[in-house]
């Protein structure tokens, strides 16, 4: 039988002769009634707080566990925004690399193409220059002829003294020209 106040305090005892003094042993079975019942509710007090306790660490395990949920995710999150990240900066660049030398090889042919010009054009020159300077001297030949047949003297052969500046001007001529 388990012992409780209420038992304590009911207990009763046999008398005998020169047995305990009844008043003492009633005072002793009050007080341990007492000091019983205050176990037992402190008792009772201390198991509600263990299981209040209890409750709250359970919720701070969950928390806890939703914490390390959150932060794994994150972590995962953050690890695949950072692998995105490096792909598409990969893919930037390769078509920034592409670009450029796209954009190299068009100005690479721009240049062959304008040289190529510049050099046909040279040509060009030259051969106008060659067929002003042949149609300049047999007009001059043929001025020399017809002055001769007419019997005049000729003023000057601007041709025939100055072939240099003759040059410089069907040059300047064909600069204009081109």
């Amino acid at each position: 039988m388990k012992l409780s106040p209420v038992l304590i305090k009911k207990q009763e005892f046999e008398k005998s002769m020169r047995g305990y003094n009844v008043e003492e042993v009633q005072a002793f079975l009050d007080k341990v009634s007492t000091d019983a019942e205050e176990l037992l509710n402190e008792n009772e007090q201390l198991q509600n707080e263990i299981e209040k306790l209890t409750r709250e660490l359970n919720e701070f395990h969950k928390i806890e566990q939703k914490l390390q949920d959150s932060i794994l995710k994150t972590q995962e999150t953050s690890a695949q925004v950072i692998e995105s990240a490096k792909k598409q900066s990969a893919v930037i660049i390769k078509e920034a690399e592409i670009k450029a030398s796209q954009i190299v090889q068009n100005a690479e042919e721009k240049v062959n193409q304008m040289q190529n010009a510049v050099m046909i054009l040279r040509e060009e020159k030259d051969l106008i220059t060659a067929r002003l300077k042949a149609i300049v001297s047999s007009q001059a030949n043929l001025l020399e002829g017809k002055i001769k047949d007419s019997g005049q003297e000729p003023k000057k052969n601007v041709a025939r003294e100055k072939p240099e500046k003759l040059d410089i001007d069907v040059d300047g001529i064909v600069d204009k020209l081109l």
